[in-house]
């Protein structure tokens, strides 16, 4: 699968996750894919929640590894 390939899946599979943030008030933004890892960028009440490594590994990371094998981590940036 191409990296275009790839980033479109990431891309939708994001799109699926948004709402269930946006709905607490958060939100979550594609910012790249390189070296088989995704940067995202949590937002809003994401960016100062203390469980926003949960979130992260245990339901966005874990969600977009299981559906492409291709991604090894996902990673948040500021």
């Amino acid at each position: 699968m191409s990296k275009e390939e790839i980033e479109l899946q990431i891309i939708a599979l994001i799109d699926k996750m948004r709402p269930f943030l946006i709905s607490d008030g958060g939100n979550l933004e594609f910012v790249k894919y390189e070296d088989n890892i995704v940067y995202v960028r949590l937002s809003g009440a994401c960016k100062d929640c203390s469980m926003i490594d949960i979130t992260l590994k245990d339901g966005i990371e874990e969600m977009i590894v299981n559906e492409i094998p291709e991604v090894k981590e996902v990673i948040n940036v500021d």
